[in-house]
């Protein structure tokens, strides 16, 4: 992504739907991928398994990332709306 690009979709849901889609991805390839800093990759990552949308799961060398797709978006516009209501508006699964 450019970045003169933008998206209506905060880099927290940005992270989400790039593990949803590539669940054994390493911070470095988000960042890449995304344009988001690795380190601001990092941090989301802490924030989303915090909250219960991801766990990480160590398998080898490698960590594997499981989505919560029924684990509600935290914003206070959202509501109780399920994180997967978001993954399924923008057609995931691809």
């Amino acid at each position: 992504m450019r970045k003169q690009d933008w998206t209506v979709q905060a880099d927290h849901g940005t992270v989400l739907v790039y593990l949803a889609e590539h669940p054994q991805a390493i911070a470095q390839e988000i960042a890449q991928e995304t344009g988001i800093s690795p380190q601001a990759v990092q941090n989301i990552i802490v924030d989303l398994e915090k909250t219960g949308c991801i766990k990480r799961h160590k398998e080898g060398n490698c960590n594997h990332y499981t989505v919560y797709s029924e684990r509600p978006i935290r914003h206070s516009l959202q509501g109780d709306y399920p994180a997967g209501n978001m993954l399924q508006s923008i057609g995931f699964p691809r």
